[in-house]
């Protein structure tokens, strides 16, 4: 199986920190944020890593490369302009094959397993994980029925957490180089009942601004910030 890191956004919550320097290279723990994604999928044996990459691309790909030293294989799909994350999907299917991959954002941080989005998809296009919800999206996303299907209506409303198991075709009729979030081919295929979800409980953390940022490094070195 292979994944896909969606690392391409500009991280403007982030400024001045991102000013000059790409959000998945801003460091938790003692590492880039992009380093502690690669470490957890290594761990579930996924090794086969496609990044989509636009602003300050060239730093990514320099500090990364192939992947070699953090024991996985690295392609680059480099967006001239970022794409929206359906997009970049559309403009990585070359790189991705025909089999279903895991998409990880590049700015969460999650003790989810992984490994309970790899089994088989069946007819379905996609398998979120869903947190419970959200501070920063009190509204939610989608409703997770008690049979782990995804609903447009419904209550609550669970909040997607950036981590999914994606079917390529769910984007493949996108034309290359469009510019599409993903919620627009989501919530078509969650009217065609093919969106499944899970539900996680544990810890998660959207890392998109300094204050979190410091409290995820803050998380991980074991510094109580009380």
């Amino acid at each position: 199986m292979r994944a896909m890191i969606l690392a391409a956004g500009r991280g403007s919550r982030m400024a001045p920190l991102t000013d000059d320097c790409p959000k998945p290279l801003l460091e938790a723990g003692g590492k880039p944020l992009i380093v502690h994604q690669i470490e957890r999928l290594r761990r579930i044996g996924v090794t086969e890593l496609v990044i989509n990459v636009s602003y300050l691309a060239e730093r990514l790909i320099d500090r990364l490369g192939d992947g070699t030293a953090l024991g996985v294989d690295i392609r680059w799909s480099v967006e001239p302009e970022p794409l929206e994350t359906a997009g970049g999907i559309r403009q990585a299917l070359g790189l991705l094959g025909d089999a279903p991959f895991l998409l990880v954002n590049g700015d969460v941080w999650s003790d989810f397993p992984l490994e309970r989005l790899t089994a088989p998809l069946e007819r379905d296009l996609a398998r979120l994980v869903m947190i419970p919800e959200a501070a920063h999206h009190p509204s939610g996303d989608f409703h997770l029925t008690g049979t782990g299907r995804l609903r447009l209506e419904g209550e609550p409303k669970r909040v997607y957490a950036g981590i999914a198991l994606i079917d390529p075709e769910l984007c493949a009729a996108l034309a290359p180089g469009e510019k599409r979030k993903l919620v627009e081919p989501l919530r078509q295929a969650i009217s065609d009942d093919r969106v499944g979800g899970v539900l996680h409980r544990g810890e998660w953390l959207d890392v998109g601004t300094p204050e979190r940022l410091g409290e995820l490094d803050a998380r991980l070195r074991g510094i109580d910030r009380a």
